[in-house]
């Protein structure tokens, strides 16, 4: 059976270029995409995906509010935060929340490290 992944970004382009990325890595895993928190909230509550990818700053809901609704729901569920905002403040919350963290534009050595972890 195929993995999910679930690519939240408000940029399509930034969608396209992360599940390129993703793609390299696991061939023939299936995609959902959502460009707002409150979309991701919405897929991720309606069926389970393999992983979350999330970028941080989004118009509504931001990125870590939305990933924290989502792990309310499902505890366990593997999410990471893609994004350029690399402030302490944000890695450290991620961190806190059992979100790791991952530059943008995503790097495949990262991700694949993430995904083989």
């Amino acid at each position: 059976m195929a993995k999910t992944f679930l690519v939240v970004d408000d940029s399509r382009v930034a969608r396209t270029l992360t599940k390129r990325v993703l793609s390299e890595i696991e061939p023939g895993v299936e995609f959902k995409e959502a460009s707002t928190g409150d979309e991701a909230i919405a897929i991720a509550n309606a069926s389970p995906v393999d992983f979350v990818f999330m970028d941080m700053n989004m118009p509504g809901v931001d990125g870590l509010t939305a990933a924290g609704k989502i792990l309310e729901a499902r505890p366990g569920q593997k999410v990471a935060l893609v994004t350029a905002n690399i402030q302490d403040s944000v890695r450290e919350r991620a961190g806190t929340m059992g979100i790791r963290f991952l530059g943008k534009p995503l790097q495949k050595a990262e991700a694949e490290a993430l995904l083989k972890s």
